[in-house]
């Protein structure tokens, strides 16, 4: 049987808040708008729209991409919908690609105002050019890995701009999240000289191993959260080059964005508690042990009597896209309420 199919538009984007970012990454981009079945039949219609944030290593195309053993976020969609499970929405693909993979979809000064560029540009574009029900009780976030992090990031740090929010397999629990991978650090980054050879290694096409992923994945976090314009490359690192040790200082201002410590904030739970649907869930053997910060997670926003599911599934880290069948409804009906 045949799914009616939904339409993705994408556009080409310029962005003021990206314009001479430190990277000299792009600040014109493709802003991808996925339209679900019917969009063109009734042009009185408006719908909900969810923010999907991608993870780190990717961006709003390869969400796109076509997938063998599995389906684009496209044509998961025109499943749902088409099956009745899941309301018609629109969904924002952004590009939210860096050098180093990523920005966790945050503003820091040594990688850009991507969250400036998401919520204060590409929301106003998206509610101006397409029939959107433009109202946060309409408007929903939810992404994987970092995506999942900053969905949960954002619907605490804007009170009101969003009505549903789910974090998949969010960073969560720092010190089970990161600090495997600080105490690799020196090592890694002595197979590229040192901190500089590495950040050259980004802009060549080349072999890339193992160290080359985690080591860019500890910069992000380090550039994101500790960012110093005083600094080499405008953010301090979490060890001490000389001795490979982790440095305390860099180490707690990075702890402060925990979601462990920002949900366990009287304002942001508040503005948690405000959503009218937060869906969070973890795989139970994530590579990362991200299972054990969603956990705490939930204990905190249980304590502070703040309304949320959250799910564990026999799965890790990769290949979990599935889960948004369980996701996209939830947060399409409570956006369309």
């Amino acid at each position: 049987m045949s799914v009616a199919k939904g339409r993705v538009q994408t556009v080409t984007f310029e962005s003021q808040a990206l314009r001479g970012n430190r990277l000299g990454d792009p600040h014109v981009r493709p802003l991808s708008v996925y339209l679900p079945a019917g969009y063109e039949d009734n042009p009185d219609r408006r719908y909900p729209t969810i923010l999907m944030l991608s993870s780190h290593g990717n961006t709003g195309q390869s969400l796109l991409n076509w997938r063998g053993w599995d389906e684009s976020l496209d044509q998961q969609l025109d499943r749902l919908i088409a099956s009745g499970a899941c309301e018609p929405v629109i969904v924002i693909i952004p590009d939210t690609w860096t050098r180093l993979g990523g920005a966790l979809h945050l503003n820091t000064s040594a990688l850009g105002n991507y969250g400036d560029y998401l919520l204060n540009e590409i929301v106003p574009y998206v509610d101006a050019n397409f029939r959107t029900l433009a109202e946060g009780r309409h408007r929903g976030i939810m992404g994987r890995s970092s995506g999942g992090y900053a969905a949960l990031y954002h619907a605490m740090m804007n009170p009101g701009m969003f009505g549903a929010a789910a974090d998949h397999s969010g960073d969560a629990y720092f010190e089970f999240m990161a600090l495997p991978d600080i105490a690799r650090l020196h090592r890694n980054l002595m197979k590229y000289n040192g901190l500089d050879g590495l950040m050259e290694a980004t802009k060549l096409n080349g072999a890339k191993d193992q160290a080359f992923y985690d080591t860019i994945s500890i910069l992000t976090f380090a550039a994101t959260f500790a960012p110093n314009a005083d600094a080499p490359h405008g953010f301090d690192l979490p060890i001490d080059m000389e001795t490979g040790a982790l440095r305390e200082d860099v180490w707690e201002r990075c702890k402060l964005f925990d979601p462990i410590n920002l949900c366990a904030d009287p304002d942001n739970a508040a503005s948690l508690r405000a959503l009218n649907e937060l869906f969070i869930d973890c795989g139970m053997y994530d590579e990362y042990n991200l299972q054990v910060g969603a956990r705490l997670v939930s204990r905190t926003l249980n304590r502070l009597n703040v309304p949320h599911t959250y799910e564990e599934y026999p799965g890790g880290h990769r290949g979990t896209h599935y889960r948004y069948d369980v996701s996209l409804p939830r947060l399409a009906r409570a956006l369309s309420e």
